[in-house]
């Protein structure tokens, strides 16, 4: 596998100088799941489902010509600010690991060019596609631990 490849699968599992998915909900006690702390635009249930659709949005388009992305902005975003029970929790937690592993999997095929055109997109990439899903949940991480820790959870 070369260089790049690795670099790539590095950054998609969020090693090096960021906290990674699974640390940031590590321990994280179900009240403050969908707990909205003065000033924050989101809850911990929001950003978690934003970054599983988000995620599950760029796979998608990235293999599939058919697919069809959710509307903007409402379709990235749950209509609730907490899940509704701790299996909806588990099964966000899932999805999010499965469609960053089905990402991997593209990166990871050495028979697709990182570098060529998506035949159905307007100039993406599979390795834009790539960055875009580490550089978003990236992002969101932050705001994650952001409100973690403004409630002290």
């Amino acid at each position: 596998m070369d260089e790049l490849r690795k670099h790539l699968l590095n950054l998609l599992d969020m090693k090096g100088a960021h906290i990674g998915f699974d640390a940031a909900i590590k321990d994280l006690a179900p009240e403050f799941r969908g707990k909205k702390p003065s000033g924050a635009p989101h809850t911990i249930w929001q950003l978690l489902e934003h970054m599983r659709i988000a995620q599950w949005d760029i796979v998608e388009f990235s293999r599939d010509a058919k697919h069809v992305s959710p509307k903007w902005p409402e379709g990235y975003w749950p209509e609730t600010d907490a899940p509704a029970d701790d299996a909806a929790w588990k099964e966000s937690v899932r999805k999010f690991h499965h469609d960053l592993g089905e990402m991997k999997k593209l990166v990871s095929d050495e028979k697709r060019d990182l570098y060529a055109r998506i035949e159905h997109g307007d100039g993406q990439t599979l390795l834009r596609q790539a960055l875009l899903v580490a550089d978003h949940n990236s992002y969101h991480l932050g705001q994650l631990m952001y409100v973690r820790k403004m409630l002290e959870a």
